[in-house]
């Protein structure tokens, strides 16, 4: 069983939330432990010049889908480098509600027409599939889940992907000194930049925490073991799941 006292300081591989609120601060109070935040991937532009080779027309299309606030920027800076300008008719269907909003930075929010899931994408389908006439653009990286566009081509839906923007992995050159009690994955592309900054990484006493069973599997298959899952029954979060492991009861 697991002991509060053992973890002491966690890596969390995403950016450093940008609000005081975040659970991770909670925890790190609560339990006396340094949580650290270290991005392992990040996303790169493509460049209008290099996307105008991918022969899509963004005036041929009536609506786009957005999966996140990546897509949203890259969508804009995209249409701004071809000097597409965006019609006042353009349809969004946005992932989540706070997608939805974040349109605002480019567009007046109340004179559009803007439709949002609840964070799953199957959720967003019922609003797609009721607009099915329209022609849509999806703007995604490189590594877009296989689910979205399996979710689509069942429901018969028209649409172009469109690749503006690739995720990497990122230079951790600077943590090979650095050691912690758990490293804290979200997506198999950070179990993919973990060995190719550290090749000969070897778990041992390190815990790790996956959040997701695309995540898990990953992370299982990379030959390391798996000791905090998240979302699970008892914690549909992973600051909840490790909270649930730190005080034994995860």
């Amino acid at each position: 069983m697991a002991g509060q006292d053992k973890v002491k300081t966690i890596l969390i591989s995403q950016p450093k939330p940008a609000s005081d609120k975040s659970p991770y601060f909670d925890l790190a109070d609560k339990y006396n432990m340094k949580i650290d935040f270290r991005p392992f991937i990040h996303v790169e532009p493509v460049p209008g010049q290099e996307f105008r080779q991918e022969r899509i027309d963004l005036e041929d299309h009536t609506a786009v889908i957005f999966t996140s606030r990546n897509a949203v920027d890259n969508y804009f800076r995209i249409c701004e480098e071809l000097r597409f300008a965006v019609p006042d008719t353009m349809k969004y269907f946005c992932i989540s509600e706070s997608t939805a909003f974040y349109l605002q930075k480019y567009v007046v929010y109340r004179k559009r027409k803007i439709f949002h899931g609840k964070a799953r994408f199957a959720d967003l389908m019922d609003s797609i599939k009721k607009h099915s006439k329209e022609k849509f653009l999806l703007p995604c990286s490189d590594l877009l889940k296989p689910s979205i566009p399996h979710l689509l081509e069942e429901a018969k839906i028209n649409y172009t992907k469109a690749i503006m923007y690739r995720t990497v992995c990122s230079d951790l050159s600077d943590l090979s000194d650095v050691t912690y009690d758990m490293l804290v994955f979200f997506s198999p592309s950070g179990i993919e930049s973990l060995f190719k900054n550290f090749p000969d990484f070897k778990q041992n006493a390190t815990r790790i925490a996956a959040f997701g069973p695309t995540t898990v599997k990953a992370t299982e298959e990379s030959g390391l073991r798996v000791d905090v899952s998240a979302p699970n029954p008892k914690a549909p979060s992973m600051s909840m799941a490790i909270e649930n492991y730190i005080t034994g009861k995860g």
